[in-house]
């Protein structure tokens, strides 16, 4: 798969709606470009599975994970002036929220536009500018000017996904992608690049990539993959919140530009520290660029794979991603590269004897 297919793919899977729930058209973009690799079943909470067509059954199970869902919204309420309340899906800041184009799907499953509102500073007393920004102080306005406008002329109904309104580009030039569900789009495209790239070559291991739904509403869909690919080992492939434009440069660990990140430590998992020095170790060795950091919050898929019946060794490889869980992302296309060359490094590596020894 060369450059130009390459981020044809990130821009397809980057580009797809698909809140935690409602993963469907993100599976749908997918699907294309996991053709040809294997075996591709899909389970009903839309995890999709990918089966190397070169695995025998007789080997070391290698699982490559990453999520498909994306932080958004869901429709609440209907005021009666037509506006929509929401919840958030997923993680996000309040002040982050309004002034920003959505797409709302309706009960035609259409996706329409809609913009993120809160009432503007004409009309704020003092007090509510200085008061921080409540979520019920937010809403989506379609355009529509009653509540029966908005469920008849519009097919606005509660429980609905909302989702930023946001298209991929890429320049040459600076070698950047922005837009939006970086975390973890890119991570879906890593696999399927990763798969691609070993496609045909004779390994020690067997692989399944699998495109799990729900990780931003608690990691729900890899708890479930694991529990079905059963795996010996895994690498997770996530799109990281950068650190490069908000802490001192002696803490940065997630720089764009630097290589993709190796977490030691989260939230929700203590890296297997054998596995993640023999990864890092390998990078060095090989010339891949490479970042470790130390993280006292945030969590991956990881967390519910490495806890999978007989205990599973696990590392994150994340792609830095300027300000994820916004609207917008900034990702360096070399970064995605690094992440994808150094898992394909490590797969023609691992047997069994090396996994055990983790």
């Amino acid at each position: 798969m060369d450059k130009k297919t390459t981020l044809e793919m990130i821009a397809a899977i980057s580009n797809a709606n698909g809140t935690s729930g409602f993963e469907d058209e993100v599976v749908a973009a997918i699907r294309p470009y996991a053709e040809g690799l294997g075996e591709i079943k899909e389970d009903r909470m839309r995890n999709l599975y990918i089966r190397r067509k070169e695995n025998n059954g007789k080997r070391p199970v290698v699982q490559l994970d990453a999520h498909s869902d994306e932080v958004g919204f869901m429709v609440q309420a209907i005021c009666p002036n037509g506006t929509l309340r929401i919840i958030q899906v997923g993680g996000w800041v309040n002040h982050n929220i309004p002034a920003h184009k959505v797409l709302v799907r309706n009960r035609f499953g259409e996706y329409i536009p809609g913009l993120t509102a809160s009432k503007p500073p004409h009309f704020m007393t003092e007090q509510e500018r200085k008061a921080p920004l409540d979520m019920k102080d937010i809403t989506v306005d379609v355009g529509a000017v009653s509540k029966e406008e908005a469920i008849e002329k519009f097919g606005i109904r509660i429980g609905e996904p909302v989702v930023p309104d946001v298209t991929f580009t890429y320049s040459e030039n600076t070698d950047l992608m922005v837009g939006k569900s970086f975390d973890c789009r890119l991570g879906c495209a890593a696999i399927l690049k990763t798969m691609h790239t070993l496609a045909g070559e004779d390994l020690n291991v067997d692989i399944v990539g699998a495109c799990a739904a729900q990780e931003e509403v608690g990691v729900r869909g890899a708890t479930v993959t694991a529990q079905v690919i059963k795996p010996d080992i895994a690498i997770v492939f996530e799109g990281c919140p950068a650190d490069d434009t908000c802490v001192e440069e002696y803490m940065v660990q997630t720089a764009i530009k630097r290589g993709p990140m190796l977490r030691h430590i989260d939230s929700r998992m203590i890296t297997n520290p054998r596995y993640q020095r023999y990864a890092l170790d390998l990078a060095e060795k090989l010339g891949i660029p490479v970042q470790d950091s130390v993280r006292s919050a945030g969590s991956t898929n990881g967390a519910a794979i490495h806890l999978t019946e007989k205990a599973v060794p696990v590392i994150v490889i994340g792609v830095p991603v300027r300000y994820a869980h916004t609207h917008y992302g900034i990702s360096a296309y070399a970064d995605f590269d690094n992440a994808v060359k150094l898992a394909c490094e490590i797969l023609k590596r691992l047997d069994e004897e090396q996994i055990m020894s983790f």
